[in-house]
């Protein structure tokens, strides 16, 4: 699957999800209903977010001359979120006939830009743009769970939306510095054979638990990736110089191994159980197509507006990187538990993840013959 995805340009997203659409059929056609498998989508979910960010901080660099990377990159994720949000708020009040609340908690999950794709998809630019697209997506992925945690919290009033995500954002960053510290520690004292799954299995429970406090533990995802892959960063800090020094290349390189198989196989796993969920008869509705054809317009306009004002050295290669995905689907279901949605618009969250994927492949296959790198300014 990787060689093709690498030889032909597609994602594998789209190739999973056909993959889903196809197998639903025809396990029917054999008298086999696998109802089960359409529940685990969330749970797939869930540990393929964890896993796309820590492959993601796993192959950043964190230096000094990449400060002003870091802080465009974080400029305009937020400046998409905020915007994107907005425009699709104002729509939903006005075509679904939604309170501002409702609305917001239906926009978040079609605002935030999926690290699931981009960052796979980033391998194939040049240095520089990749991790400006790591740490855009990231961000986008850590600001989407703290509003919409926020939004579900704030009990309909502004007042309780902002305290709940200052404090929530405040609360999370804390932990995660705790916590990453001591999975780092872990990682440099563990001398058994076997030690990378129970690393992974403890920041999945930390995981768990921060989702439970209703925090945004990818914060602490993200962190422990860089403090392990950024060992002379961390050697600058004397109280942690101790840390620095007993982290092993070795075992760093081994670790990335391990994450980037799993992260391969469980993106492609949710991917396949999204496609199985997926009814064919919501992509022949109408309403659903002129929807996801409002969200992408607003999506990319937005995007090439943005690139041009804040990260213009990149505008080229990266135009077309903004695709919804895993969390898209995640923060969707979510929101259409507590928020009383058309049925089309199942077809249209569907839509916006296969279309953004396409859009994203057709631009990278023209990308490849006719943009070279750009230095960071």
């Amino acid at each position: 699957m990787e060689r093709f995805e690498r030889r032909t340009g597609v994602p594998l997203v789209i190739v999973m999800i056909a993959l889903g659409l196809l197998a639903q059929p025809l396990l029917l056609s054999q008298g086999l209903v696998a109802t089960e498998l359409k529940t685990m989508v969330p749970i797939a979910g869930a540990i393929g977010v964890v896993l796309i960010v820590l492959e993601g901080a796993l192959d950043i660099e964190l230096r000094r001359e990449r400060i002003k990377l870091a802080a465009k990159a974080t400029a305009m994720a937020f400046a998409a979120f905020l915007l994107c949000a907005t425009a699709f708020v104002l729509i939903a009040t006005h075509a679904l006939d939604l309170g501002y609340l409702q609305a917001a908690i239906l926009a978040t999950p079609f605002a935030v830009m999926s690290s699931t794709i981009a960052i796979p998809a980033s391998q194939f630019l040049e240095p520089h743009a990749r991790e400006f697209v790591v740490y855009e997506s990231s961000v986008s992925d850590i600001l989407g769970i703290l509003v919409f945690i926020a939004l579900v919290n704030s009990g309909g009033t502004l007042q309780g939306f902002l305290t709940d995500l200052a404090g929530g954002g405040m609360l999370s960053l804390i932990l995660a510095i705790v916590f990453a510290l001591a999975l780092v520690l872990v990682s440099t004292r563990a001398k058994a054979h076997v030690r990378y799954i129970p690393l992974l299995a403890g920041l999945f429970a930390l995981y768990a638990c921060g989702q439970l406090l209703h925090l945004s533990p990818l914060i602490m995802v993200l962190l422990f990736g860089l403090m392990l892959n950024n060992k002379e960063a961390l050697d600058r800090i004397r109280p942690l110089r101790g840390v620095a020094e007993k982290i092993s290349p070795a075992t760093v390189g081994e670790f990335k191994v391990l994450v980037q198989e799993l992260t391969f196989a469980v993106r492609g796993f949710f991917f396949f159980l999204l496609g199985y969920s997926t009814n064919l008869s919501d992509f022949a509705v109408a309403r659903s197509w002129a929807a996801c054809a409002v969200i992408l317009l607003i999506v990319y306009g937005v995007r090439h507006a943005l690139l041009r004002a804040i990260a213009p050295q990149f505008a080229a290669a990266i135009n077309w990187i903004a695709p919804r995905g895993l969390l898209t689907v995640l923060l969707y279901l979510e929101a259409a538990q507590k928020v009383p949605l058309p049925p089309y618009l199942d077809g249209t969250v569907r839509l916006v993840v296969i279309l953004s994927a396409t859009v994203l492949a057709l631009s990278r296959r023209a990308g490849s013959r006719s943009i070279s790198p750009a230095p960071v300014s």
